[in-house]
């Protein structure tokens, strides 16, 4: 069997190393290009390795996606691969130093950079069963970006491979890279014709054996709210301030009920990951989300009914909320052709990996991909607890998941 190990300890190593944060904020116009002009350093870097390992037709597009073929040498379907390189926003990804605990002992894991920070199995089961296999973490003070730079290892190991060895039966591949993908902005309304692929798979998933297919629906909400500004001292019956009815609508929202902390599995929720801004005017900024687009759309709904309930009660402010879609349940689609997913699930276990399928309470770019025409469901690389301090992978896992795609490739051709 193939061994990966020491190729995608470096990759995920040096890509991690690498600041490639995504920023909603930003004023870039979405879908022009990355967010942040951080990222075309990782997205330059993946053009040149891909024409280094002889990939044809590697191209760098002006909206920042790298895009690269593996020719085929059998019939059958054109497959894409993808992942992206921008690390979440919610937390700091600035000086990333990755760290590789070799032969992991079962243990808790403690970080240089913040003492008091510990990985333990007991709060993480999967931790538990990754005994003797090589973990990689950050050091305490960063996420580790593993999310989704262990796809990107695993797809530019893979791709390497399939180049090394022109002889291993394959279709056309197509590879690609995005950006964004954090903030919703991921799949460039081109990037499906630029792509050319029957179907595709992200690798952006976490245990091993993931083969998802359904992502939640998003949408993203704005609701701004402009008071009376005066000065306080002069302010009696006149003063309308912003912050207290920011808060009102925030403490009138089910949080009991409809919160990420609240609920799981097929639940839905109203998020707010926002609250900018000062006595005068404030913003407020929520994910909504729910596997339905009827559910969907009954929480838009109760964040504007909110929104119009905290006015009524103030006529001198002004309240806005706007929604805006991001991307919808590729369940929707797939279920009509599930060809990609039961290839993939078959792949697995001709590995001897369980294919498991469960709902992501999340989205990937094959959510998008998917509602472009594009099949693509969502296939492991091993993250866990991504976003945060205590992220990490398992680099045997990662070369579970480039054997996948080596896999995947095999069984595509006819």
């Amino acid at each position: 069997m193939t061994d990966f190990h020491a190729e995608l300890t470096d990759r995920l190593c040096r890509y991690a190393a690498i600041d490639s944060q995504s920023d909603a904020d930003s004023a870039t116009e979405p879908f022009t290009g990355p967010s942040t002009a951080r990222q075309w350093d990782i997205l330059r870097l993946l053009q040149a390795e891909l024409t280094e390992i002889s990939a044809a037709d590697v191209t760098l597009t002006d909206y920042g996606t790298v895009i690269a073929t593996i020719p085929g040498n059998r019939a059958g379907p054109t497959v894409g691969f993808l992942a992206h390189v921008d690390t979440a926003p919610q937390f700091n990804a600035t000086g990333v130093k990755p760290r590789v605990i070799k032969g992991y002992n079962g243990g808790a894991i403690s970080f240089p950079d913040a003492p008091d920070l510990v990985l333990s199995p007991d709060e993480f089961p999967y931790l538990a069963t990754k005994q003797g296999h090589d973990i990689i973490t950050a050091s305490g003070t960063t996420l580790l970006g593993a999310d989704d730079k262990a796809g990107v290892a695993i797809i530019m190991t893979a791709a390497r491979h399939l180049l090394a060895n022109p002889d291993l039966p394959r279709p056309t591949i197509r590879i690609a890279f995005t950006p964004d993908e954090e903030i919703g902005r991921g799949v460039n309304p081109r990037l499906p014709a630029d792509l050319g692929a029957d179907f595709a798979y992200t690798f952006d998933g976490g245990a091993v054996g993931e083969v998802e297919y359904e992502t939640f629906s998003a949408d993203g909400a704005t609701v701004t709210i402009t008071g009376v500004s005066i000065h306080p001292g002069y302010a009696t019956g006149k003063l309308v301030n912003a912050i207290h009815l920011a808060a009102k609508i925030v403490d009138t929202l089910p949080q009991a009920t409809l919160t990420p902390e609240t609920t799981g599995g097929r639940d839905g929720f109203i998020h707010v990951t926002d609250m900018t801004g000062n006595s005068s005017e404030m913003r407020l900024k929520f994910i909504l989300r729910d596997f339905e687009r009827d559910g969907l759309s009954a929480k838009g709904a109760l964040l504007q009914q909110v929104c119009a309930t905290i006015a009524a009660t103030e006529p001198r402010a002004r309240i806005t909320c706007t929604i805006t879609p991001q991307y919808r349940n590729m369940r929707y689609w797939l279920e009509n052709d599930m060809t990609p997913v039961d290839l993939a699930r078959n792949a697995a276990r001709d590995l001897g990996v369980d294919p498991v399928s469960r709902p992501v309470r999340g989205g990937t770019d094959g959510s998008r991909l998917t509602e472009f025409g594009v099949p693509c469901p969502n296939l492991f690389t091993g993250m866990q607890n991504i976003h945060g301090p205590l992220e990490y992978v398992s680099v045997q896992d990662m070369g579970v998941a480039a054997r996948l795609m080596l896999a995947i490739a095999a069984a595509a051709v006819t």
